[in-house]
């Protein structure tokens, strides 16, 4: 049988994840240390486990409505206005996802027609580009520069509007960069905005881990913007609740109704025990002033200095992120380029990082290391690094 010309070449001829692959080495590689994949090393709280474990206890393990706990999607818009200064509607304008993944999906193929564009900063997240194509539309990749500290420019995204273009993915803090955006510059993008129909999916999953007094801003919060915006976001990252697979999507009622269709066809709604899950972590957070949050935050924030300090000693360059819980240090003055660097890094130190290219084009010359794991972890990959970087000057 030829499956050539039976699958669909639009989706095979996406390349596998340019993250998987250094960690199907790492899996098997004895004492390798893992910078690379994007997992808090925190777990969920145990009064989070034992409200879904109570729940099945009481026989909760039916279908939720498709949109999910009521009582969760209040909880989820009270924590939106509480926390960024938006309040949407529990009843039309939230949904519970399988993940922010699924409402990232779900976005795109509630919106894109074939041939439609969409803007993305480049480097960025590596699920956005083939997203985009899965769902018939064209990705359309915009350069971030690290003398901008890799900000979206309002400059930028001017220049790269054409007349087919239908959405804007705007990913801060972002990964793989650690950028932030603050007002100022989300203001800057909404003067651009005006005055089109495009659409702006803010993927805001790490809203909750930013450093040195920033506080994130919702694209939503900014002045006439809300009606063009689908927040996504979720419980992985803040809460170490990667493995309960729950997220959330915000939206104008009208928007929200296309992604709840494919929703309710494709997933029926999300995980129950994971919904009694957030539901718990929420009303936690709210009674200790997210407390647990605020404790992964200031750990990873002295993680980051750790990074940040190691790279000054070895001679990297590498911009202050500000966001998420990634560096990504420059390692054109080694002579190497990034997949070069990673590779290499492996073999020799057993470090596994991913090279910039696999977030984009313009990613070259840069590694991605995130420090989402144990500190002491961090500190001994921190000297191998330091001393293959040596040994490379040799």
């Amino acid at each position: 049988m030829n499956y050539d010309r039976i699958l669909c070449r639009r989706i095979k001829d996406v390349p596998p994840s340019g993250i998987r692959k250094f960690f199907d080495v790492v899996s098997s590689m004895k004492d390798a240390i893992s910078l690379g994949v994007g997992e808090p090393d925190f777990t969920s709280q145990w009064i989070v486990n034992d409200a879904a474990i109570y729940s099945m206890r009481q026989g909760r393990t039916h279908y939720t409505a498709n949109a999910g706990l009521i009582e969760l999607r209040e909880a989820a818009c009270d924590y939106r206005e509480e926390r960024f200064g938006v309040r949407y509607d529990p009843k039309t304008e939230i949904f519970m996802t399988v993940g922010a993944s699924e409402g990232i999906d779900l976005a795109l193929r509630a919106l894109i027609e074939p041939g439609d564009e969409v803007l993305m900063p480049d480097p960025s997240y590596v699920s956005y580009s083939p997203g985009v194509i899965f769902a018939g539309g064209v990705p359309r990749p915009v350069v971030t520069r690290e003398e901008d500290e890799f900000r979206l420019t309002a400059e930028a995204l001017r220049a790269a509007i054409t007349p087919r273009t239908k959405a804007l993915i705007l990913p801060y803090p972002n990964n793989p960069t650690g950028a932030i955006m603050e007002r100022t510059h989300l203001e800057a993008l909404a003067d651009v905005l005006r005055g089109t129909d495009i659409i702006v999916i803010s993927d805001e999953i790490y809203a909750e881990l930013t450093y040195e007094g920033k506080k994130h801003v919702s694209f939503a919060s900014i002045d006439g913007m809300r009606e063009r915006t689908i927040t996504l976001n979720g419980f992985s990252k803040a809460f170490a609740m990667t493995g309960w697979r729950m997220g959330y999507a915000c939206a104008p009622a009208e928007i929200l109704r296309v992604m709840l269709k494919m929703h309710q066809y494709t997933i029926l709604c999300a995980p129950t025990a994971g919904q009694y899950a957030a539901l718990e972590a929420l009303k936690v957070g709210r009674e200790t002033g997210y407390a647990y949050v605020r404790e992964m935050v200031r750990t990873y924030d002295r993680r980051r200095r750790i990074m940040l300090d190691a790279y000054r000693k070895m001679g990297l360059s590498c911009f202050e992120p500000r966001g998420a819980f990634y560096t990504f240090p420059c390692v054109r003055s080694t002579g190497l380029s990034s997949q070069e660097f990673a590779e290499r890094l492996l073999r020799e130190q057993k470090v596994a990082c991913v090279p910039g290219t696999a977030f984009g084009e313009s990613g070259e010359g840069y590694v991605r290391r995130s420090y989402a794991t144990a500190t002491d972890k961090v500190i001994e990959a921190m000297a191998r690094m330091r001393a293959f970087v040596e040994s490379l000057r040799k």
